[in-house]
């Protein structure tokens, strides 16, 4: 969970600097640094741990989970 605390205070970090391209580069990276630590955090401390640290991660990046879920309600009503 030490990794998960260090990506969330980084991402606070990263967020506090202003960007013309919207931080969505940003967003990309802290998703790619992001993925690995969730599948670390569920090898090593379990499911109910890696849930914690995925619904942490979605609070954080909230607008590409925003923008994933209306994505994939318009792929399944087939617009």
């Amino acid at each position: 969970m030490v990794f998960v605390c260090l990506w969330v205070i980084c991402a606070a970090a990263l967020s506090a600097f202003p960007s013309k391209k919207q931080h969505w580069p940003l967003a990309y990276g802290l998703i790619a640094v992001g993925i690995p630590i969730l599948i670390y955090v569920w090898l090593s401390e379990g499911t109910m741990a890696a849930v914690f640290a995925l619904c942490v991660g979605a609070l954080v990046l909230r607008w590409p989970v925003i923008y994933l879920w209306r994505w994939t309600k318009r792929q399944v009503q087939g617009e």
